[in-house]
């Protein structure tokens, strides 16, 4: 079968690779459509520890095409998404319940053969099955959607809250419509690029700022802003240290902090402890998807969330690693990879 495979740091390559076969318990998936994700380009750059070579792609959705003999409860022909994240289930984190620390974590795409290809061998717990109706492309927002379920989980948004998500990506628009969902009465949204603070207003903001047009965090906390003395929660979903920095000014005192975008490994931000103790902040990190990859299966297939306008364009196995290899183009949400 075909896969994209990053080699090293720095070289990515679409090769022939033999098809894998199901153990007892896995479940051997035909790929109908993976997503590109911030964190493949990470991976590409040397920015995310992974394991090559590896086959990326951990955003993935297919049909079941195999199953091994001890497998129960999915079957050949059904259409199901995959959760990444292998947790060992052994470990002190992971006897705690936060699987998504677990000390031997391994992730599909990254520590072993991901989605960007045509086939995926996973360990049937990993799989959720979607409806046979579903739009195939609709599955691979599962696992960017469980991560977002999480940071909204640790954000503890109450009805009525007033909320900012900086980051117009795919993460910020999920999280936007997410913290709708929640019931909060402000939700703002920053980022740079025109297209996608339209497309946030759509899908559920009440009002959006750019970032380059002026002090962000004036135009929202300041006494002239839209939220001023700031809001309750604030959503980082940008990954980068301008936003992370933002972050804590933005929110107002006894406010809450959750940072979901993933940033480069080694980069460093600016903070005031002073700050952070005189204002009396929460300031959180959300990691993977613990426990919510079902969840957003079940959102997936209700239709609560607008998956159709985040889908900027499709690309064939042999396009992914040029997309993989460049910065994303200017408006671009979700690239899904989609074999032919």
């Amino acid at each position: 079968m075909r896969a994209v495979r990053l080699e090293a740091v720095g070289k990515i390559a679409l090769r022939e690779v033999p098809k894998p076969v199901p153990g007892p318990e896995d479940v051997l998936v035909r790929i109908e459509a993976c997503g590109v994700c911030g964190t493949d380009r990470h991976l590409f750059h040397g920015e995310f520890p992974c394991t090559p070579p590896v086959t990326l792609g951990h955003e993935f959705s297919g049909i079941v095409e195999a199953v091994g003999a001890a497998v129960s409860g999915i079957a050949v022909g059904d259409r199901v998404t995959g959760d990444p994240n292998i947790a060992c289930g052994r470990c002190a984190h992971c006897h705690a319940g936060r699987v998504n620390l677990c000390s031997n974590l391994r992730a599909i795409g990254i520590h072993r053969d991901g989605g960007f290809a045509d086939h995926v061998l996973m360990p049937h717990r990993q799989a959720f099955k979607l409806p046979a109706n579903l739009k195939p492309a609709h599955g691979a927002f599962c696992e960017p959607l469980a991560c977002c379920l999480h940071g909204v989980d640790l954000a503890a948004i109450r009805p009525g809250a007033s909320v900012v998500v900086l980051g117009g990506g795919v993460i910020g628009l999920l999280v936007v419509q997410l913290a709708k969902l929640a019931g909060a009465a402000t939700i703002i949204l920053s980022t740079r690029q025109a297209s996608r603070r339209a497309l946030a207003e759509e899908l559920g903001a009440t009002a959006t700022v750019d970032p380059s047009a002026g002090d962000p965090i004036a135009a929202i906390a300041g006494p002239n802003g839209l939220a001023p003395g700031g809001v309750d929660v604030v959503l980082e979903c940008a990954g980068v240290r301008d936003t992370v920095e933002q972050s804590m000014r933005i929110a107002k005192p006894g406010g809450t902090v959750v940072v979901v975008g993933v940033v480069p490994q080694g980069m460093k931000v600016e903070i005031e402890p002073f700050d952070l103790l005189f204002r009396e902040l929460k300031v959180l990190g959300s990691f993977l998807n613990p426990f919510t990859h079902g969840r957003a299966a079940q959102l997936i297939a209700s239709g609560a969330i607008e998956i159709d306008r985040l889908i900027s364009k499709q690309v064939s196995l042999e396009e992914a690693p040029d997309v993989i290899a460049n910065p994303p183009a200017p408006g671009e949400v979700k690239v899904l990879l989609v074999p032919s």
